[in-house]
């Protein structure tokens, strides 16, 4: 496992800051499930939006991850840090953007995406192994958001 930085290098340096999840991803166990926990309320004010919106906002949010997670990467010296959490943020508000707000959507999303990020099935593990940089670290968390994005929307469908 690579080095942690400081709870001042992260806090202090805006790069770190935005990859660590706003400090989440410096939780010494399961930063990736804390990273997600942060999204759950950014997903609540996306809510908010119109789709259109929440898509444009999303797709933002993405390019910025793309350079975020890359710059904080680069920085520590490490290709994809555990503690870069921006990608599980991104992931999770791919898995809900067409979910209700409802603790059991916010909840079934959480545990969807958290069970594709980890056991990343083709070709999320395919993707994460080939593309570098800061792509490379969010590109697997988009796929996971996919897949749990379909699967919640299927659940959902068969549960009405």
């Amino acid at each position: 496992m690579s080095k942690q930085p400081s709870v001042k290098t992260v806090l202090t340096n805006p790069i770190h800051f935005l990859a660590f999840g706003f400090g989440s991803g410096l939780s010494p166990k399961a930063p990736g499930t804390i990273g997600t926990m942060v999204a759950i309320p950014i997903y609540i004010l996306f809510s908010y939006l119109t789709l259109v919106s929440y898509v444009i906002l999303l797709i933002i949010l993405i390019i910025l991850s793309f350079y975020v997670a890359g710059k904080s990467a680069q920085l520590l010296g490490v290709h994809d840090h555990g503690g870069i959490v921006i990608d599980e943020i991104c992931g999770y508000l791919v898995t809900m953007m067409l979910a209700p707000v409802t603790w059991q959507a916010i909840i079934a999303g959480f545990i969807l995406f958290r069970i594709f990020d980890i056991f990343k099935p083709w070709p999320i593990k395919f993707l994460d192994q080939r593309i570098a940089g800061g792509i490379g670290i969010v590109v697997d968390d988009l796929m996971a958001g996919i897949y749990a994005l379909l699967s919640l929307q299927l659940i959902l469908w068969l549960v009405k």
